[in-house]
């Protein structure tokens, strides 16, 4: 086999693989031994003509297409590897004209990593800004921890912002009601803007037991075209008014929620949490602010299917997060009435930075040779372990070389990024 590399425009080259016709004529045969069982030859058995009836019957070239998907993997992937490329797309293929006895010749198209010509790397000045945590902080995450550890009693009062009631309801439109607009026993904190505007002010001094109309103007956006901007009337009944009941803030209260004895001590254990966060987000703001410099300096042509890539695995992560709030991305893109090439669109510059970032602290690792030592990924394949509640070796049975490869480099870039802040000036 051999090959030749013409580059072209947007980082596109072309390649001319030569597969010498004895390797084509063997990747011919065991196409033949593949497909022979499809053929029906008359005063043959099925499967059992030779190739050379089969090739008669319907014509020399029946096995090249087989034999091409036998033959190609292998001799791409040799040349990428002989030429030392790297695509970043799949490549397209044009087979020149096959004759029996002489060589094959492939023409490959492919987009390849670009060249990065990297700036000044070394010496970027940043500042860090630093995060003091005061005792307001701490008294807020009390609170938040008396919010969560709340709980509902039923009150004999009229309605007051902030109560949860409980309510049926029947939205009209005129005389008519309107789909989608009833329910029964719904539960709803005043205050929350979960309702239309205007509709849970008006359950304010109402009591348990008591009918009232509540009215209401959609807003000229609403998501349902044929309620947008009409004005509504909701007949409403209410059922139970229940107030929030704060814990009392003392040493039961810290026994309660933590593995604390006092309140003092879990103070104290809430602001060290606190003080350790706000030392990890100026460490993390660096790291960005650093990064961010470097990637300005650098001279790169990105090519589009790079950033296209990039936004797929953006939507992604999008999608696995919509998952834990029982939602999915078609759902999602229904319910705010955006379409998928538009919300592409609005991914395509944070997408375009993250290629380029990512190709930059490549070009940073190769060119100060950096590396990760054999016992750094293990100890990582270690705690991905840890993470999944797995053995060990069970775990790293399951690892495929991009695994590993994708562990590696993920390694690579995070001690790419303390070089870069170990040389950065930090005022």
């Amino acid at each position: 086999m051999s090959s030749t590399v013409v580059k072209k425009e947007n980082n596109e080259v072309t390649l001319k693989i030569e597969v010498p016709a004895a390797d084509f004529e063997q990747a011919i045969q065991k196409a033949y031994n593949k497909m022979k069982k499809r053929f029906n030859i008359p005063g043959f058995r099925k499967g059992k003509a030779p190739r050379k009836i089969i090739e008669l019957n319907y014509g020399v070239e029946v096995f090249y297409e087989e034999a091409i998907n036998e033959v190609f993997p292998k001799v791409y992937e040799a040349t990428i590897d002989e030429q030392k490329l790297e695509p970043v797309d799949r490549p397209s293929l044009d087979v020149e004209d096959i004759v029996k006895g002489q060589d094959v010749v492939f023409d490959v198209t492919v987009t390849v990593k670009p060249e990065v010509t990297l700036g000044d790397y070394k010496g970027i000045e940043v500042e860090k800004k630093e995060y003091n945590v005061t005792d307001e902080d701490v008294e807020k995450e009390i609170e938040g921890l008396r919010e969560r550890n709340s709980r509902l009693i039923a009150v004999e009062r009229p309605v007051q912002d902030k109560d949860t009631v409980i309510i049926d309801y029947a939205g009209f439109v005129g005389d008519e009601q309107f789909e989608g607009g009833t329910a029964e026993k719904q539960t709803l904190v005043i205050g929350s803007g979960q309702f239309i505007p205007g509709f849970e002010e008006q359950l304010i001094g109402k009591a348990a037991g008591e009918e009232t109309e509540v009215k209401v103007t959609f807003p000229a956006e609403y998501q349902a075209e044929d309620l947008a901007g009409k004005d509504a009337v909701f007949k409403v009944t209410v059922h139970e008014v229940k107030e929030k009941e704060l814990p009392e803030l003392d040493d039961e209260f810290a026994k309660d929620v933590s593995e604390h004895d006092t309140l003092e001590a879990l103070k104290l254990d809430i602001k060290e949490k606190q003080e350790k966060a706000a030392k990890m987000r100026e460490e993390e703001e660096v790291k960005d602010a650093v990064v961010k410099k470097v990637a300005e300096n650098v001279q790169i042509e990105i090519p589009e299917v790079m950033v296209e890539h990039k936004i797929d695995d953006m939507l992604n992560e999008f999608g696995y997060q919509l998952q834990y709030q029982g939602l999915n991305l078609d759902t999602y893109l229904q319910y705010t009435g955006t379409k998928m090439e538009d919300m592409r669109e609005q991914m395509k510059e944070e997408a375009y930075n993250r290629v380029k970032t990512q190709l930059t602290l490549e070009a940073i690792g190769k060119a100060e040779n950096i590396e990760v030592a054999a016992e750094v990924v293990d100890e990582e394949i270690e705690k991905y372990a840890t993470q999944y509640k797995m053995e060990l070796d069970k775990f790293k049975k399951t690892l495929r070389p991009t695994d590993m490869e994708s562990i590696e480099d993920s390694l690579r870039v995070r001690k790419t990024v303390d070089f870069l802040v170990e040389n950065a000036k930090i005022a």
